[in-house]
């Protein structure tokens, strides 16, 4: 976990043409490097470092599962991530070194030389969802009670045409003045 230490300004010397520094956080580097670190697909979530019993989620505290050191030009950083199960470890890792770096990069023009991924759990949380889920969804498509007589009646009464009406043309619609001779 981060020391106090750890989110204190760094200075870093960026030359603006004006002979100007900028000055980061230790903290700004640490978001940064969280927030790429978590839109890599597989790692759902980040730890403080501690084990499984500190596991914080995608959306808290993002710097927490981030160590930053900054030099004068150049960062490196520390992830402690959880990376959820049935995902290739290598690739997530991977991708979130990559991901981490362009960010940071990016949006400081610091140097990152280097993005170490330390792996401190897996999760099933998916798996453990998908089987409620199948087992919620097994329980609602169970066969439904079969229909009573009344219900079926009113089915098909429902379900029925409605009557016929006659029109001029139908003999059925002619009234009856006994002239016919068949």
């Amino acid at each position: 976990m981060p020391s106090k230490k750890d989110f204190l300004p760094s200075n870093v010397l960026q030359d603006d043409g004006f002979g100007s520094t900028i000055t980061y956080a230790n903290e700004v580097i640490a978001i940064i490097a969280g927030v790429a670190a978590n839109e890599v697909k597989g790692i759902i979530g980040m730890s403080t470092g501690g084990g499984l019993s500190d596991i914080i989620g995608r959306n808290r505290n993002i710097t927490k599962g981030v160590r930053v050191q900054i030099g004068r030009e150049e960062a490196s950083v520390d992830l402690y991530v959880v990376i959820e199960y049935g995902t290739p470890i290598q690739k997530a890792a991977h991708d979130a070194q990559e991901n981490v770096r362009k960010a940071i990069e990016t949006m400081t023009g610091l140097r990152v030389v280097r993005v170490d991924v330390h792996v401190q759990g897996v999760s099933f949380d998916k798996e453990n969802k998908a089987l409620e889920s199948g087992a919620q969804n097994a329980a609602l498509e169970a066969p439904a009670a079969p229909k009573t007589a009344k219900s079926q009646k009113n089915t098909r009464r429902v379900a029925a045409e409605p009557p016929a009406v006659p029109t001029e043309n139908d003999e059925a619609a002619q009234p009856d003045t006994g002239d016919n001779k068949a």
